[in-house]
């Protein structure tokens, strides 16, 4: 594209115009330094589905068995009979007021841990959506602990992908 005057001339030319350069008609690509920087590809919901999804059916699951357990609580009922219990003291603290305490307790961690996963499938609120991660790997905090383990650390790990953490709104 640059133009040039030859010797004995009058008029500018493009300089491949002239075949003693060798140079084609086409125009070289630039080299602009955006070019040397890598496209960012857009974020896949399908990264994010799998573990938001599985996050919301733990607590889903936590919610009914937790909403179970409260109504066997209110109603003086137990799971396991009387007889193979070893520790009484222990079964007759854990019934009555303090279960129903622990109960809600746990139905309400399972209603975070389930909006957390709302909100990472939304990709929207990230620090939720941790928490959310981080309340499904604590161990004891609901029936469904051996699954909420993997599918805690399954979550965080998506979650801290950098193209998943920026795509958060």
């Amino acid at each position: 594209q640059t133009r040039v005057l030859a010797t004995g001339s009058t008029e500018w030319k493009p300089l491949s115009d002239y075949p003693e350069f060798g140079l084609s008609a086409t125009p070289a690509p630039s080299a602009s330094p955006f070019s040397q920087m890598p496209v960012q590809q857009p974020v896949s919901l399908d990264q994010v589905n799998g573990p938001a999804i599985a996050l919301m059916i733990i607590a889903g699951i936590n919610l009914a068995l937790g909403a179970l357990s409260l109504l066997m609580n209110v109603l003086g009922a137990s799971f396991i009979p009387q007889q193979q219990i070893p520790d009484q003291a222990f079964a007759q603290m854990m019934s009555g007021t303090v279960g129903i305490v622990l109960n809600l307790v746990g139905m309400a961690v399972s209603g975070i841990i389930f909006y957390g996963g709302w909100k990472m499938k939304q990709l929207e609120n990230h620090g939720l959506a941790v928490t959310a991660s981080i309340l499904a790997i604590v161990p004891c905090t609901s029936p469904c602990c051996l699954l909420g383990i993997p599918i805690g650390i399954w979550a965080l790990v998506v979650l801290f992908k950098p193209e998943i953490k920026n795509a958060f709104r």
